[in-house]
This record gives structure tokens, C-alpha cells and sequence, in this order.
């Protein structure tokens, strides 16, 4: 199975106004390989993958080619494609939860393509849908299959969806797992990818083999994505991201599309007005699809930004003076009942959160860490009292606040805040953004005690946005600044303890690094205690003093950071320090 693009150029011109997507890539995938696709939100990368998948809208303008086997894709009509798809190419999209279907059990979803092009007999579903799901290690997966998406933790439902890719045994595959992998996760290319290629502003700007683009990477853009990505196996300094955001494709800057932002190019006439070919660093000719390329004008002086040291070293693992606690959660119990598929009747319970202790304590760090459905997100729910306890109880400043009634619970979280993954769906779309940040005053009745407008301003300049921004949208703002305006709304009642939960797992390595710089500076500024819940333990590393190990709804191990990572104790805990992606190829085979 080999798959050529060449020329491909995608342009959008539903809103009368042409939006060029994807401008001009070529890239080979042969059988056996996998090809890391990288860059920001925006670069293209989606929009190819679309486009190999023939599941593009009517309204995309598909140019170039586009041969799977030989057989040219752009011109296959609609039943072609959907046999095609069947048959050769599984997807896996980005966000489960809009990928499955509410209304119907996982394993139906999961098998419902097999049974479609009648490659599994109806009587068999079932059973093949089970051992789908066994596959990609979902646990229980003869109760799991009959559950809804909404029984399923965020990376549970990934799996069942990955599950259902590779249902039909595609020879083609869009996975991470497979042969075209896009992403944003700079250590998981190293782990997997044979070759690279990297976009931006619907560009490939540079690709070549996966040792040379990490080890000399020869355009500023590739060398700000490896520097704005915390590492487990790095040194304790502030990250350096890549200054400013993304263009869109309706606004592409001039010349390089990256002189903008680029330390290089920015005020070179040449970068400025002339776009640059993607060519050889070798020699400098115009490139075949497997060398390595760089389509920057002066791709000599980039190695010498890689080396660059950030200007200032952050104390992430620093210790906490030993006072009274701010946050005690004691014996923590959390249960979901099971329900019989027939009658509705509780049969059994899941045991969630199965007697949980932590502290934090004034100023300080404690990333809460796991597996996906081990209990983490649950745990810094019930804190909140976002849903029922069964049994344990939560401190907040010395107040047992497990028991608390609506109102009495609503004075606390005065100082106790919650920043949710998805800033994509936890802001409020009909609500301009400053009514957004406001809205935690007007619930509280003190938008005026607090300064009201005035306040909202300062705290849109607090988390990096300007106050001119405040009538706008959530649709109008990057992932990146939709975060930094969760930030603020969480910041406006001025709490003393936030629960972050996965506040960057869904962000671009260039902006998450921008909002972990920021949750640092404003922890300083403000004091704040932060509960920080995540399953990327390089992050944790970073930001985090001590760390706590959830497994199966219980805490593992406790310790503090460095210690922690110097020497785990647990074997999950080791597990999981083994399984973290390196931004090293050579590091893959020391494994």
C-alpha cells in the first residue's frame, strides 16, 4: 500500500471569498511507514487528511493529486470513496466525544462499519465488537460494549474510537498507531515516525527523516516547536515559546508566512517579500519527497537557535514551606451505580474514587497524574462538588466542606475554582467574553465591590489578552487564548486554590507552553495553590512540586516531584515513567 500526494492544494469557497487550506504539498507514504504530519492549529495538517479520506464538503476545491495503490482518489465518486473507506483508510478523529454517537452503545458503534459493507454478519457483531475492544485494552470490554459515550472517561472513548478504525483491517490507516500520524506531540512523532513533515500556514516548511529533523532542524519554526515543549528527561527552566499566534488562512502574511513571527526573518526585506521554496539543505535543490528540506532563506543560522537557554529558570520542584493545608481530602469515595440493561435496577457499583488523600497547601503545585478513567478528573469534581461524594470528606481552610448546602457551597468556591479541559466548550458561545469573565461576579453579587469593568480589564491584561477584546465572541479566539479567557474567569473572584484539569492537553505545543509560563507567573503573583490534573507527566514535571499517582480509582504513590521522578517506587508509577514520548528518536531504542 503506497500513498503519493503531489501539488495538493485544498481552497474553501463557500463564504465568497476563496481560503486556501492546503497550498501546494507532496509527500510519499509507502507500506510499513509511518509519516509524523506536525504543526500549529490552523497549518493545514487536518485538512490533508480530510482530503486523503475523501470526506471533505462540497465546498472544499480539491487540486493536485491524491493516489492510494495507484488509483487517484480525487476522482472517485461518492460510493467509490465510501467503499474505499471501508475497505483501505480508517480515520481517527481528533475529539471522541463529537466522533460517537450519544444515543447508541459503544459496540455497535465500534462494529457498525464492518456490518455495513457486510464484512461481519449481524449475529456476530457483538462479539467481534468485544474483541475490538479488548484490542485496544479497554477494560471489561464484554460490559464496556453495551455502555453509552458518556460511561467513558476522555481516553477510553479515544480507544473505542480507534477500535473502530481499525475494525474493517484498513491498509491504510490515520492513526497515531499507524502509517499518517498528525499531531501536535513532538515526543510521540520521535517514538513512532520514520520521516516528518512539517506545516504551517498550509505549507510543508520542512521534512525529512525523524533523526534529522530533530537532531538539525533546519527552519525556525521547527526549532520553536522543540523548544516549547516541557521535557521529562530536561532541565527545570522556563519554556520558550513561539512569539505571537498562528495566522489563518484568511490572513497570510506576505513573503514567508513565518517571518512574523520568526527572530530570524522578521525584519529581512527578502523574508518579508519573497515566499521561499522548499529545497535540499544539502545542496539546495528543489527537493524530491524523502530528503530533508527546509523551505526558509536562510536555513544555515537556524542551528544555532536550538541551543538558545530561556532567560529565566523556574524552581518548579521547589519546596513548600511546611504550613496547614489549604485543601484535605480524607478517605475520598466516589461511586457510579451499575444498572441492569432490562429493568434499570442497580446491580453492582463502580467504584470510581475508592478512599483518596491529598493535601495542598498555600503556593503550591500538586499534579494529580494517571491513566485515563484511574479516577483523576472525577477526584477534582467531587473537590468541587461538581457531582456526589459516598463517603470521605474534603477540607477547604480548615471548613469540612463535604456536607455544605447549595448557597453555604457557593461561598466557598468564592476561593476554590475549576479551569475544565476543553476550552473549546466550557465558554459560553452566546455571551461575548467579558460577560464570560463577569459572570462569576454577577453570580456572587459583587461586580461592583470588585472594581466591575474595570476589573474585567485588568484581568484580560493579567492572563496576556487585551481589554479591547472583552466584546468579542468565544468563536473569534484561538485555543490558545479561549484557555488564557478560562484562566480569567477563574482568576476574577481572586480564589487561593485552582483545579486545573488537563488545562493544556488540548492546546498546540507553542500555546501551551505560552499558558504554562503564564499559570506559573500568575502562581507567583498571586499566590495561588494549584490541584493540577493531567496524563502528561512531562508537563507535571514542569509545573508541578509534588505529584500524586492515581491507579484504579486509588493514590499509588505520593512524593515530592524530583524524588519522585529520580526514583519511582510503585511499578504503575514506573510504568507510566517508562511510557512517556521523548522528543528523541535515538531515545526510542533505548526503551
Amino acid at each position: 500500500m503506497t500513498l503519493q500526494v503531489r501539488g495538493l492544494t485544498v481552497t474553501f469557497t463557500g463564504s465568497g471569498r476563496p481560503v486556501p487550506a492546503v497550498r501546494g504539498i507532496s509527500f510519499d507514504v509507502a507500506a510499513n511507514e509511518v509519516l509524523g504530519i506536525v504543526g500549529e492549529s490552523g497549518s493545514g495538517k487536518s485538512v490533508t487528511s480530510l482530503a486523503i479520506s475523501g470526506l471533505l464538503p462540497p465546498e472544499a476545491r480539491v487540486e493536485g493529486s491524491i493516489a492510494l495503490d495507484g488509483v487517484e482518489i480525487t476522482t472517485l465518486d461518492a460510493e467509490a470513496l465510501r467503499q474505499m473507506r471501508g475497505r483501505d483508510v480508517g480515520m481517527v478523529f481528533q475529539d471522541p466525544t463529537t466522533t460517537l454517537n450519544p444515543v447508541f452503545p459503544i459496540g455497535r458503534q465500534v462494529i457498525e462499519g464492518q456490518v455495513s459493507h457486510g464484512q461481519v454478519p449481524a449475529s456476530q457483531a457483538h462479539g467481534r465488537a468485544v474483541e475490538l475492544l479488548r484490542e485496544v485494552d479497554i477494560p471489561d470490554p464484554e460490559g464496556r460494549a453495551r455502555q453509552y459515550p458518556h460511561q467513558f472517561s476522555g481516553g477510553m472513548r479515544q480507544r473505542a474510537v480507534i477500535a473502530m478504525a481499525m475494525s474493517g483491517r484498513p491498509r491504510l490507516k490515520d492513526t497515531g498507531a499507524a502509517v499518517i500520524l498528525i499531531t501536535h506531540d513532538l515526543g510521540v512523532v520521535a517514538e513512532v515516525a520514520d520521516r516528518v513533515a512539517v506545516m504551517y500556514g498550509g505549507r510543508i516548511v520542512e521534512s525529512g527523516p525523524v533523526a534529522e529533523i530533530f537532531k538539525r532542524p533546519r527552519h525556525p519554526y521547527t526549532v520553536g516547536l522543540l523548544r516549547s515543549i516541557p521535557r521529562i528527561d530536561g532541565v527545570d527552566q522556563r519554556l520558550i515559546p513561539i512569539i505571537g499566534q498562528p495566522p489563518t488562512p484568511t490572513r497570510l502574511p506576505g513573503g514567508c508566512t513565518f517571518h512574523p513571527r520568526c527572530t530570524i526573518g522578521r525584519e529581512r526585506p527578502q523574508c518579508q517579500q519573497e515566499e521561499p521554496a522548499l529545497r535540499s539543505v544539502d545542496d539546495g535543490s528543489i527537493t524530491d519527497e524523502r530528503s530533508h528540506a527546509s523551505a526558509c532563506h536562510f536555513p544555515a543560522e537556524v542551528s544555532s537557535l536550538l541551543n538558545e537557554r530561556a532567560p529565566a529558570t523556574v524552581a518548579a520542584a521547589a519546596k513548600i514551606e511546611q504550613v496547614k493545608p489549604l485543601l484535605e481530602v480524607r478517605d475520598l469515595q466516589v461511586f457510579f451505580p451499575i444498572k441492569s440493561s432490562l429493568l434499570r435496577r442497580r446491580i453492582g457499583w463502580v467504584r470510581a474514587v475508592d478512599g483518596v488523600n491529598l493535601t495542598v497547601r498555600p503556593g503550591e503545585t500538586v499534579g494529580l497524574v494517571g491513566e485515563s478513567g484511574c479516577g483523576k478528573t472525577t477526584t477534582g469534581r467531587a473537590i468541587m462538588g461538581l457531582i456526589p461524594k459516598h463517603g470521605g470528606s474534603v477540607v477547604f481552610d480548615g471548613q469540612d466542606i463535604t456536607q455544605l448546602g447549595r448557597d453555604a457551597m457557593r461561598k466557598v468556591r468564592r476561593n476554590l475554582q475549576y479551569i475544565f479541559q476543553d476550552p473549546y466548550s466550557s465558554l459560553n458561545p452566546i455571551k461575548t467574553v467579558g460577560d464570560i469573565v463577569a459572570e462569576p461576579l454577577r453570580i456572587h453579587g459583587l461586580f461592583d465591590e470588585m472594581g466591575g469593568a474595570r476589573w474585567i480589564n485588568e484581568l484580560f491584561e493579567l492572563v496576556g489578552l487585551s481589554p479591547s477584546m472583552i466584546h468579542r465572541y468565544p468563536q473569534e479566539f484561538s485555543g490558545g487564548q479561549r484557555q488564557r479567557i478560562g484562566i480569567a474567569r477563574a482568576l476574577a473572584l481572586k480564589p487561593r486554590l485552582l483545579i486545573l484539569d488537563e488545562p493544556v492537553a488540548a492546546l498546540d505545543v507553542s500555546i501551551q507552553a505560552q499558558v504554562i509560563n503564564l499559570l506559573q507567573d500568575l502562581q507567583r503573583e498571586l499566590q495561588l495553590a494549584y490541584l493540577f490534573i493531567a496524563h502528561d507527566l512531562s508537563v507535571v514535571r514542569h509545573i508541578s512540586n509534588r505529584v500524586t499517582v492515581m491507579y484504579l480509582g486509588r493514590v499509588v504513590e505520593e512524593s515530592e516531584a524530583a524524588t519522585l521522578y529520580a526514583t519511582p517506587v510503585h511499578p504503575y508509577t514506573q510504568s507510566l515513567m517508562s511510557a512517556v514520548p521523548v522528543p528523541d528518536p535515538d531515545a526510542r531504542h533505548q526503551r
